[in-house]
């Protein structure tokens, strides 16, 4: 990201609001990214802005794809049958598809505290945590790579300003898809401000990926805001999904029900397997 950057930024090409749902044992989710307004925004199949409270989510199983939890405030318990767990401090959730050779690979964890996270300050009142990938670009002063590396492969930015005119530029690669998030205040994506409207809260603005356009230009436009931006390689496979379930075809669905309800083909630790945490949801 840079303050300076004149290169061509893409623009906003479609809109959504997240509105607020139920889902799992009380908790509440706003989902943009897996409604019908934005299904399967290749390579991301989910995106969860959640407020779980005294609630949570049961216990469930997952194949074909990789989640990415990123706690804003609070703190989220997580633990699982390969004997993974943690809280996770500082939600957002995502969902990301992974390529069909790599859909089977063995389930595994990695967690980041908000303290572990770097972090970089493009202007004096900017500041860009990098939950994956690289802010500054590589050729960049100041350029910042996390060490997270998503088993899909993509890129996380949160980005806080803090006084109204701060204005970064981000380089996504060339072809990938990418959209934000707005959390707080409000953000002028991708245009000048005679073009484009500034994006509310809550809010996943998708962005266009027209040749020549090397990233995207965000400005601020309030007292402050805060956004998530997201960029990802389009993974051209078939997606057949069916809840936590992702394969390319109807036979694989069924196989993968199959083998959860077997134990078997990577489920095997799964056999019995009841989380301590998901005890109240139980009645335990």
């Amino acid at each position: 990201m840079s303050s300076t950057a004149v290169q061509a930024s893409r623009k906003i090409v479609k809109s959504i609001l997240s509105r607020e749902t139920p889902e799992g044992a009380g908790a509440i989710v706003r989902r943009s990214i897996g409604t019908p307004q934005l299904r399967n925004f290749t390579p991301f199949l989910m995106l969860d802005h959640f407020n779980v409270g005294e609630g949570g989510f049961p216990d469930h199983p997952h194949r074909g794809m990789s989640t990415i939890t990123y706690m804003l405030e609070g703190s989220f318990k997580h633990e699982d049958f390969m004997g993974h767990a943690g809280t996770i401090n500082a939600g957002l959730q995502l969902w990301v598809d992974l390529p069909k050779a790599k859909r089977m690979t063995e389930a595994s964890y990695q967690e980041l505290k908000s303290s572990e996270i770097p972090s970089t300050h493009p202007t004096s009142n900017t500041t860009i945590k990098v939950i994956s990938g690289t802010a500054l670009g590589n050729e960049s002063e100041g350029s910042v790579t996390s060490p997270i590396k998503p088993p899909g492969g993509c890129w996380i930015f949160d980005v806080t300003f803090k006084a109204k005119g701060e204005q970064v530029f981000q380089a996504i690669p060339a072809g990938w898809n990418a959209f934000a998030y707005t959390l707080e205040g409000q953000t002028l994506i991708g245009g000048d401000s005679s073009l484009t409207k500034p994006t509310d809260p809550f809010y996943t603005v998708v962005l266009s990926s027209a040749e020549g356009e090397q990233g995207i230009r965000l400005e601020l436009v309030s007292e402050g805001s805060r956004l998530v931006l997201i960029a990802g390689e389009p993974l051209d496979q078939e997606i057949i999904q069916y809840g936590p379930f992702v394969m390319d075809t109807e036979q694989g669905i069924r196989q993968a029900f199959q083998d959860f309800q077997m134990g078997v083909n990577g489920f095997e630790k799964a056999r019995g397997w009841q989380s301590e945490i998901g005890k109240p949801l139980r009645g335990a």
